[in-house]
């Protein structure tokens, strides 16, 4: 169990691999905002054969449902690749150079395109669900909204008012990850009858708008922004309906890819920081043979195998239908905790060198802190879990 089979690590490396040579050399046109990193993520699954994995097992899904014979046993999309670990593995790689770029990719393939195979009929899968998990088209999930946080159901302000049998959609949301180069938005939005219901918006349809690219303190290379929606008609083919239920699985599969995020930017640490106190020397000698160093080594050990064990333990319950929300919040908190403290201890190990930017160490401690905000901050979760577990009333948080 705690071990990747043949074909994952072939994939580990493969991924690494395009990482260096692909990813890497454009960081910094991408943290500085002068390039989007929406076409190399399309070049990616290309390049990894995403519609060979995921795309036959999809159209095989909307074939099931047009015949009636879809059992609901490949909803998700984890469960259509096969092994879960897999794509953790995938995004673990992608994070240990740029944890924004695979918050991208697992928004747009994961959020998006997951919620809508999950949830939609065939044709909606076919139209959108299909090139979302593809990656031939860029999706963003919009729920947070200037005022609707962690509160996001009752303060939720974007509504869908009935026109006939089409709704009309008036609001806009905030902190929008792949605002800026979306095809396709997935919103939130209250009905008539105050329930909330989601719906399929496309980019360029009437009315809708997005704003320029937050500047950030981390996650520099994954645009962020605001999405406006002015009176947008959409026809009752774009209503998804997945309603609050589907905003909890969503999170519930955001933050259970936060942990294999954590995993890519410990791991970097680690390796980063074992390679230097080998190799710096001070007074005469490796400063890895100074007990306080060696300290903040086994330190970085044991947060390494500490996340990487609930990465297992994650894709484990993904291959046997075991659903554990307690586990899956209080993981995702104690995740995105660890990989902020490894990332402020690899800077410290590597004292001066740590503050520069040549390393990359500081990109990882300011890109690491967004995981104890997103997705539910550290303190929603824990009390998500703490509830559940106790049995306790629970503001309908998320």
């Amino acid at each position: 169990m705690f071990r990747l089979d043949e074909q994952t690590q072939m994939v580990a490396t493969m991924v690494r691999q395009w990482c260096q040579g692909q990813l890497a050399p454009k960081i910094p046109a991408f943290e500085a905002g002068t390039e989007m990193p929406f076409e190399l993520m399309k070049k990616m699954a290309k390049a990894f054969g995403f519609d060979a994995m995921l795309g036959g097992s999809i159209k095989k899904r909307i074939a099931k449902l047009r015949a009636g014979q879809d059992d609901g046993a490949e909803k998700n999309l984890g469960a259509q690749v096969g092994n879960p670990m897999m794509m953790y593995v995938v995004v673990k790689e992608l994070s240990r150079v740029s944890p924004g770029f695979a918050m991208g990719f697992g928004v747009s393939l994961g959020l998006v395109g997951g919620a809508i195979v999950a949830k939609g009929n065939p044709d909606q899968i076919e139209r959108w669900g299909l090139p979302l998990a593809t990656l031939q088209t860029i999706g963003s999930w919009c729920l947070t909204e200037p005022g609707a946080g962690s509160d996001a159901f009752g303060s939720m302000r974007t509504v869908a008012t009935r026109d006939g049998s089409d709704y009309v959609l008036k609001g806009s949301k905030t902190f929008i990850t792949n605002g800026p180069g979306a095809d396709v938005f997935l919103v939130y939005a209250k009905t008539d009858d105050g329930s909330v219901a989601s719906f399929i918006v496309e980019r360029g349809m009437a009315g809708v708008s997005v704003g320029p690219p937050f500047k950030k303190m981390g996650m520099r290379d994954s645009p962020t922004s605001e999405v406006f929606f002015d009176d947008v008609r959409l026809g009752k083919e774009h209503l998804l309906g997945a309603g609050r239920s589907g905003v909890k699985d969503s999170l519930g599969n955001e933050r259970s890819g936060v942990p294999a995020m954590a995993w890519g930017i410990i791991e970097r640490c680690y390796d980063a920081s074992l390679a230097y106190v080998r190799e710096r020397k001070q007074f005469g000698r490796p400063i890895g043979e100074f007990q306080a160093v060696q300290l903040h080594i086994t330190d970085l050990f044991l947060k390494l195998r500490t996340v990487e064990n609930v990465v297992y333990r994650t894709a484990w319950m993904q291959q046997n239908g075991v659903k554990d929300m307690p586990f899956v919040n209080a993981s995702k908190a104690m995740c995105a905790q660890l990989a902020v403290d490894a990332a402020l201890k690899a800077i410290q190990i590597h004292g001066g060198y740590g503050y520069m930017e040549e390393l990359g160490l500081e990109k990882l401690a300011r890109d690491a802190k967004l995981l104890e905000l997103g997705a539910g901050t550290t303190d929603i979760n824990l009390l998500a879990c703490a509830r559940e577990l106790i049995g306790v009333a629970s503001l309908d948080t998320v």
